[in-house]
């Protein structure tokens, strides 16, 4: 059945398109789009005082499948991702077994075509095992379906190893994605060194911990050549260090996440285990750097890195709790409230960073809004308050410091090849 998206503002930066325009859709991809669209028979929906932007892509997140399935599944996991705006995710390899082959990569797409709610792409592990020590078989994992490689969660300490991905890598045009933390320096540290830890008296990882790495992975991918994508960017040396890069010519991209833009390291005070994330929310001057590097350009994406947790594994003491917070359902309507209605950038701006550049990034053919293209569209209102309740999220898990938060930015509609999945803001 055909579908008229009538009456509302599209934004889509790819097409150059910034107004009021209807939309139809038909057989999963958008036929038409322009003004007062001839339309006989059909499903017609009106969006007037709402934007239509395309579909979010997620180019960071833990979808928890295979193996921590009590955690997160591809079904919920998704149905989390739909909710907040989300029509394609790319899920990382920390799994169980790891995504480190051509098996592991086909199970995920084959669940997410049986139980997935968006369009899931895997992210395969730059080593076997993410052990850091034998490169995967990068061409196998690329012509199986992934679309990058990164072993997240875990660094690749050797150099040897990394510079050797960026070469193969770049032979197979597919991204390497760097976690960047130096565990040397980390030395198992629980959050920020700084004010807070030494308040609560528990042992700091300093920001040099991922600033060196950081600066390593920019002097490998200049002698090798190759593109890189340095992973939650959250100090403000790396972002210093990534604009320098860019500026002689480095193949360097970059994403953060809303926490490290919104929250600092007195988040965690009163040993808030849903505040412990890796790396650690850190400084006052480090949200700063990281705002006007996703201002003046330096930093590429806003990716959610949803990493959901089960209560038993946050409720424990700060030392032993998990690293991670779930980031689908507030990911748009934190940055719509921080950055959007704070002016630091526009809506164009924000669908650029969590629409166009993940899927340029990562090689999809998602984040507009063309003609012949899916029907990957979410519809927002961004005036609308939003109260960020983790009891109704659709994730399994509820690990969000962000409960009770006011927001502006409801997502009314998520539409998937055309199939709407949520409608006027209620999962279908």
């Amino acid at each position: 059945m055909k579908t008229l998206i009538k009456g509302g503002f599209v934004i889509d930066p790819k097409s150059g398109k910034n107004g009021l325009f209807d939309i139809i859709i038909d057989k999963g991809k958008i036929v038409e789009i322009g003004n007062d669209l001839e339309f006989t028979t059909g499903d017609i929906v009106d969006v007037t005082g709402k934007y239509v932007i395309p579909g979010l892509v997620d180019a960071h997140c833990h979808l928890r499948e295979p193996g921590f399935e009590y955690k997160e599944d591809i079904e919920t996991g998704t149905q989390s991702a739909a909710v907040g705006g989300f029509t394609s995710i790319a899920c990382m390899p920390n799994t169980n077994p790891v995504i480190d082959n051509e098996s592991v990569v086909k199970y995920i797409i084959n669940r997410a075509k049986q139980d997935g709610f968006v369009n899931v792409y895997p992210i395969g592990s730059i080593t076997k095992g993410q052990a850091g020590e034998e490169l995967s078989e990068i061409g196998e994992l690329k012509f199986a379906g992934a679309v990058a490689v990164s072993d997240d969660g875990k660094p690749v300490m050797k150099a040897s190893i990394m510079k050797k991905a960026l070469q193969y890598a770049s032979m197979f045009d597919i991204t390497v994605i760097s976690h960047c933390e130096d565990l040397d320096i980390a030395e198992d540290g629980y959050m920020n060194e700084g004010y807070q830890s030494t308040v609560m008296g528990l042992k700091g990882i300093p920001s040099a911990a991922e600033e060196v790495m950081v600066a390593r992975d920019l002097i490998l991918a200049e002698y090798t050549n190759a593109p890189i994508h340095i992973a939650h960017v959250s100090t403000e040396l790396s972002v210093d260090l990534i604009r320098n890069a860019k500026k002689r010519g480095v193949k360097v991209t970059c994403e953060t996440c809303p926490h490290y833009f919104v929250l600092t390291e007195d988040a965690c005070e009163g040993f808030n285990t849903l505040a412990k994330v890796n790396p650690p929310l850190r400084t006052k001057k480090d949200v700063d750097a990281i705002i006007e590097g996703l201002k003046d350009g330096t930093i590429d994406i806003i990716a959610t890195d949803h990493a959901p947790h089960h209560i038993d594994e946050k409720n424990v003491e700060f030392a032993s709790a998990a690293n991670g917070m779930v980031g689908f359902e507030t990911a748009l309507p934190l940055a719509i409230t921080y950055l959007y209605k704070t002016g630091v950038l526009t809506l164009e701006q924000i669908v650029e960073k969590m629409c166009v550049n993940p899927s340029k990034i990562l090689g999809l053919n998602k984040g507009s809004l063309e003609v012949g293209k899916a029907a990957d569209i979410t519809i927002i209102d961004v005036d609308e308050d939003v109260i960020v309740d983790t009891a109704k999220f659709k994730s399994k898990s509820k690990n969000s410091p962000f409960n009770g938060y006011k927001l502006k930015g409801a997502i009314y509609y998520t539409i998937v090849n055309g199939k709407f999945i949520v409608r006027e803001k209620v999962l279908l």
